[in-house]
């Protein structure tokens, strides 16, 4: 498997990315192989816990066939942070040029967050045109992700946020969305249960979608 990898490698790769947030540390190995049996490889892991480093690191030395992502990266320390455990790329919530400048400096591709043609236009001028729409359904939706398809033709869009089975297809049908972000095909009860063949199925069902 490839080592390196641009944003645009990443959300091609699947229509989904998987929004995952893990509290025990034990959960993100089977979680990781389950995704990876029912086809999704590319696996974003948030920092919104204390365990999500860790996770990412043992899920990059024990599953070599996934690609351990970081998400919720907010600051230059979180970058850092997350390549030092072996992240090969980043997902943030919004965009700052010190974090664009970080990913940029440690080779990390960046999936960053907008939600406004200023945030675009900003992300461009730093040389991202491989975005993160978010929070998506908030902040307009397909509407919005339409009205972009003119101004911003040459951006590609990852729509995170109020993704689910039912309106992927619709998002995904959309010219300017490589792929979606979403948590549905990790359920917090699956993962408490350790039901991973429930959430390989989810994972088989989200890597056949349309797009």
């Amino acid at each position: 498997m490839k080592t390196s990898w641009t944003a645009l490698d990443v959300m091609r790769d699947a229509p989904v990315i998987p929004v995952i947030v893990l509290h025990d540390v034990k959960d993100a190995v089977p979680l990781a192989r389950a995704l990876v049996a029912g086809g999704i490889r590319m696996l974003e892991v948030t920092l919104r816990t204390r365990e999500a480093l860790e996770c990412i690191e043992l899920i990059a030395k024990e599953v070599p066939e996934a690609v351990a992502g970081a998400g919720t990266i907010r600051s230059a320390a979180d970058a850092q942070a997350s390549a030092l455990a072996g992240a090969k790329f980043g997902v943030s919530p919004g965009y700052t040029r010190a974090v664009g400048k970080a990913c940029h400096d440690l080779g990390l591709p960046l999936l960053p967050g907008v939600a406004t043609g200023s945030e675009i236009m900003l992300a461009q001028e730093d040389g991202f045109t491989e975005l993160k729409f978010f929070p998506a359904v908030q902040a307009g939706g397909l509407a919005m992700l339409k009205a972009w398809q003119g101004p911003f033709g040459e951006v590609k869009f990852c729509p995170t946020g109020g993704i689910h089975a039912g309106n992927a297809p619709e998002f995904l049908a959309l010219s300017n969305v490589a792929c979606v972000g979403g948590s549905w095909i990790v359920p917090t009860d699956a993962i408490a249960a350790g039901d991973w063949s429930r959430i390989e199925a989810l994972a088989r069902e989200a890597s056949q979608l349309a797009r």
